[in-house]
């Protein structure tokens, strides 16, 4: 399974990374981008099974690389991994076809948690 992870922090990008692995995905193949826009490039050139995305990145946010990826007819689950959680917040991702909500900080257990059933 190949998962694309979309942050605009390389240092978070790389926790998300590591915590998959601790979390007991490790076995999947990782690509990273460092907003939508390069996300949605990557998404087109070569899809991947799943897309980790922050919320807030410059350039195109999560959820406008949600709506895009929709708009397009990329039929990829994608769940949101993010400091920030507000019910609005939450709705808009469910509209967008979210699949999940990952709240940061997280640790292993509740990556393995709500991931598990995507990444499995």
């Amino acid at each position: 399974m190949k998962i694309l992870v979309v942050d605009d922090s390389g240092i978070m990008r790389k926790i998300v990374i590591r915590t998959l692995r601790q979390a007991g995905f490790g076995g999947h193949d990782v690509e990273e981008a460092e907003n939508g826009v390069d996300a949605l490039a990557k998404i087109e050139a070569d899809p991947p099974d799943v897309v980790l995305t922050d919320w807030n990145m410059p350039e195109m946010t999560g959820i406008e690389l949600a709506l895009a990826m929709k708009e397009k007819n990329l039929d990829i689950p994608f769940a949101f991994v993010t400091s920030e959680c507000t019910s609005e917040m939450r709705d808009q991702a469910n509209e967008a076809g979210a699949v999940a909500f990952l709240t940061k900080p997280f640790t292993a257990e509740t990556m393995e948690s709500v991931l598990g059933k995507i990444l499995d």
